[in-house]
């Protein structure tokens, strides 16, 4: 049985979000009217000012690609998000690059869980040398457009579930296992193993990570340090 290390992809490797850099490739194509923009730009704003939360913001990304990506070819989708790989595959955390790689001559079962696209989210991955991606699965109607619907979403937005089926399903254990995530969102997967590492956590995270003793990684510019 393998000893399995778990990472959120947004923001914890990825210093930007599959999702928003996706959304904005599928504009720049004419997959998806330029106006589209404007449903999430007040948030953007916001939150570049300081102003704003910044899950104000990626939810109204997501909330925006869930009603336009119906009726986009898959075809489409999946040269975007080649794009995407293309120009930003290197753009990633130096700490959360290198423990992978560390972790990976260690021979640790790489996992990666996210709500973003799984179909790019594979992607992305694969360079990194990851052996197994949960995300985000989008229903594909007749005519291989998307309907804008999402499959087993329930399971996905609950990262312990995905955790649970995937030491079952890929014969690996919880002892020594390892989970790196930045949101609130990844306070399931977290709990969920035995070495959880809060990276560059939002404030809800961080809260929560100090009260049950978690590690606490932040990396600035060219340096990483723990907060105690």
């Amino acid at each position: 049985m393998k000893k399995v290390a778990i990472f959120d992809i947004d923001g914890t490797i990825f210093r930007s979000s599959l999702l928003i850099e996706l959304m904005e490739v599928l504009i720049e194509r004419g997959n998806i009217d330029e106006s589209v923009r404007k449903e999430y730009e007040r948030e953007h704003k916001h939150w570049l000012v300081r102003k704003g939360d910044y899950g104000a913001y990626i939810g109204a990304v997501v909330k925006s690609f869930e009603e336009h990506i119906k009726g986009v070819y898959y075809a489409d989708f999946a040269e975007a998000s080649e794009t995407v790989i293309e120009r930003y595959q290197n753009h990633t955390y130096r700490y959360t690059r290198d423990l992978i790689a560390k972790l990976k001559k260690e021979k640790y079962f790489l996992l990666a869980i996210t709500h973003s696209p799984k179909g790019i989210a594979e992607k992305f991955c694969k360079g990194l040398g990851f052996d197994k991606v949960y995300g985000r699965l989008l229903e594909i109607g007749p005519t291989d457009r998307f309907t804008g619907k999402s499959i087993d979403e329930h399971l996905i937005m609950n990262k312990a579930n995905i955790v649970k089926r995937a030491v079952e399903k890929e014969n690996l254990t919880l002892d020594g296992s390892i989970g790196v995530g930045d949101t609130e969102s990844d306070i399931p997967l977290l709990e969920s193993v035995e070495i959880p590492i809060c990276f560059n956590p939002n404030m809800k995270l961080y809260k929560h990570a100090q009260r049950n003793g978690w590690k606490i990684i932040a990396e600035r510019k060219d340096v990483v340090y723990e907060i105690d």
